[in-house]
């Protein structure tokens, strides 16, 4: 009996350093699922342990809209949610762990009916909120030339409209109100990053055009621009054809102490075809696409991969994310309607998370913009003319202006 002591003392003290040593699970729950059908939208409520890093997109052949919620469990019961829905335009509903770490919601869609989304966190308690839009009724009446526009509202000079974007009340955004809100923060100073430079090009059209130039041109309208209106601090990453390494645009605006951040690039595809716009946030990205842009743009980076763990982390942990993607919304949102007012029809690529390295880090509001397609022959050609780079400008500006008033700051 004496003998079974030791053995005993053994086996508990494995248990024990067994059971301290377990890591904490770092995924949190999903704790109950709510939705309903409001005049104009659709609502469905996530209520989450923790803020989790989310990403959504549509499919096709039948039409669904999906969100993934990373880092993240079902409670026990949840999986396998579904509801057949009398909404105008959803038809079900669906709530399933995707894998062991992700939380996947699924809404098929009727064909056609969808508009748009806004997708934002509430706190006390954590709560995951999506918001469907459908179509609207189809208008008897519609403008079709610049004589049915209201009085004040014909087309100006593009470069004067800085001075003429009329007042607005304060709105929430599609973020509710985050801290910044909540604190009553505004925005002074604001750094502006043309992308590459100096011994990076970046794209490179057929006819000789270099990213690098494009956007330091678009840079210096957009912090021109800016001052115009004589409450804000501009600052450029670069204000000549200069190597800088991506870290170091990050560190220039933390040091300055921005309020937003807005890296300004050029896209190109195998695609000759491809137009439009496309506009990023810090997140990660199951799209391949995404994933291969952010090769690109990152490739100049001067990090190792011992270094992956901290760089993830940074990802996972950035809490300014509600903000940027708001940001994001409202730049793409004016750029591409702007664009296509004066130049005509383009792709809308969509606001998407990203993990790109001239993002990763910022202290503030951070949104990378790819503003057109040096790959497409005829954006190649607007983008060499003094009218396009001065619409692309006025689009970047007006909807950083529309961002700052959504924060009730003029």
């Amino acid at each position: 009996m004496v003998r079974l002591w030791p053995v005993l003392l053994f086996f508990i003290i494995v248990t024990l350093f067994s059971a301290a040593s377990k890591p904490e699970d770092p995924r949190a729950e999903v704790k109950s699922l709510r939705y309903a059908q409001h005049p104009d939208f659709f609502r469905v409520v996530l209520e989450i342990e923790k803020i989790r890093e989310f990403y959504s997109a549509e499919l096709k052949s039948p039409e669904r809209f999906y969100l993934d919620i990373f880092q993240a469990k079902l409670k026990p019961g949840l999986h396998g949610t579904s509801a057949e829905l009398r909404s105008g335009f959803i038809r079900n509903l669906r709530l399933a762990q995707k894998n062991p770490s992700t939380v996947r919601l699924t809404l098929e869609l009727k064909p056609g009916a969808k508009q748009s989304e806004k997708i934002y966190y509430l706190k006390e308690p954590t709560r995951l909120v999506i918001d469907i839009y459908g179509q609207p009724e189809p208008t008897s009446v519609k403008p079709s030339s610049d004589s049915a526009r209201p009085s004040g509202q014909q087309r100006t000079n593009l470069g004067s409209e800085a001075k003429e974007i009329p007042p607005s009340p304060p709105v929430p955004s599609s973020s509710g109100y985050s801290l910044v809100r909540q604190l009553g923060l505004g925005v002074k100073r604001i750094v502006i990053d043309p992308g590459h430079g100096g011994s990076d090009p970046g794209c490179i059209s057929p006819s000789g055009l270099k990213e690098k130039e494009v956007a330091l041109d678009l840079a210096r309208r957009l912090k021109h621009l800016l001052e115009t209106q004589g409450k804000f601090e501009v600052f450029l990453t670069r204000d000549s054809d200069l190597t800088l390494p991506l870290e170091k645009r990050t560190a220039f605006a933390n040091q300055k102490g921005a309020d937003l951040f807005i890296s300004i690039h050029l896209n190109a595809s195998p695609r000759k075809n491809r137009t439009g716009v496309e506009t990023f946030y810090l997140n990660f990205s199951p799209d391949p696409a995404v994933n291969e842009l952010a090769a690109r743009e990152n490739a100049s980076s001067t990090k190792n991969i011992r270094e992956m763990k901290l760089i993830v982390d940074k990802i996972i942990k950035n809490s300014r994310y509600e903000e940027s993607k708001d940001l994001a919304e409202k730049i793409h949102r004016n750029l591409l309607s702007h664009l296509r007012q004066h130049f005509g029809p383009r792709e809308d690529l969509g606001v998407k998370g990203g993990p790109f390295w001239v993002l990763i880090g910022t202290e503030m509001p951070s949104v990378l913009v790819e503003v057109s397609h040096l790959s497409n022959p005829k954006e190649e050609a607007a983008l060499q003319t003094e009218a396009y780079r001065e619409a692309v400008a006025l689009g970047l500006f007006r909807g950083i202006i529309e961002y700052v008033k959504s924060l009730g700051k003029g």
